[in-house]
């Protein structure tokens, strides 16, 4: 590796096969930054990102890892540790919605695991393994500028009975971007964390009929959807030095859905 590769920053945005994790990742390739794809299934469609990546001038490595497993996260790290010179960001962006929809009163054991697994227990075994190595390179170089950008969600503190395991794994994200902050601070690491709205994926497609209906009728201040290119310039800002004084700090992305309206 030369010195000129070692000297660019990296970032890793895991999830980054698709939708917003897809934005985050080219939106920081414009900023400079080389990736570590991540995708847990969808190696094709990695692969499809790092090759945008890589004609917007910046190097590209691909990862597979289910990270809702502690053995294939060790992995993880070897093969990073291995490749790359370091992780200067971090970006959870990971996460899928419930398979199935159930009543609160009605959610299965199993769902619940595999939903709060993949959104909470995944990110945070992660940012474990990271944020131990971030540790590590601040000791040999106090001034490199590193970060951990957790993706959440307006579910965070917007109950929806029928996805219970889903936003009692976002809004233990958000307790997550706290600790994390208060361990890191004195390093030099800030750790801090959006909230996207309804945003323009995948995710989102099955519903687009009803809350395009919904945000017509002012559901947002903002009355369009959110895209995943808001998420992503909002995450690379967050990164790129701009907000040096800030940790713990929560950025809604949602056109104004936390907004309290009284009309």
């Amino acid at each position: 590796m030369t010195e000129e590769q070692r000297s660019v920053p990296v970032a890793l945005v895991t999830g980054s096969s698709r939708g917003i994790g897809r934005a985050i990742a080219l939106e920081f390739a414009r900023a400079g930054y080389d990736l570590a794809i991540h995708c847990r299934g969808n190696v094709e469609s990695a692969r499809e990102v790092a090759d945008g990546v890589a004609r917007l001038g910046r190097r590209a490595h691909v990862f597979q890892a289910d990270l809702t497993r502690p053995t294939e996260v060790t992995r993880l790290i070897e093969q990073l540790r291995g490749e790359l010179p370091a992780i200067d960001v971090l970006v959870n962006n990971a996460g899928a919605a419930p398979r199935v929809r159930e009543d609160i009163l009605e959610l299965s054991e199993s769902e619940f695991d595999e939903t709060f697994h993949t959104n909470f227990k995944g990110p945070f075994i992660l940012t474990q393994a990271i944020a131990r190595w971030m540790l590590e390179i601040k000791k040999q170089d106090r001034d490199r500028r590193m970060t951990i950008i957790n993706i959440s969600s307006i579910s965070e503190y917007s109950p929806t009975v029928t996805r219970a395991a889903y936003c009692i794994a976002k809004a233990s994200m958000g307790m997550m971007t706290r600790l994390f902050a208060v361990r890191l601070a004195t390093a030099g690491i800030n750790v801090n964390e959006i909230r996207p709205g309804i945003v323009a994926t995948d995710m989102t497609a099955p519903v687009k009929e009803k809350y395009d209906k919904r945000i017509a009728e002012g559901l947002t201040p903002i009355r369009r959807w959110g895209q995943p290119e808001d998420v992503a310039r909002a995450a690379r800002a967050l990164a790129s030095g701009d907000f040096d004084f800030a940790t713990a700090a929560v950025v809604d992305v949602d056109g104004g859905f936390h907004l309290r309206v009284l009309e």
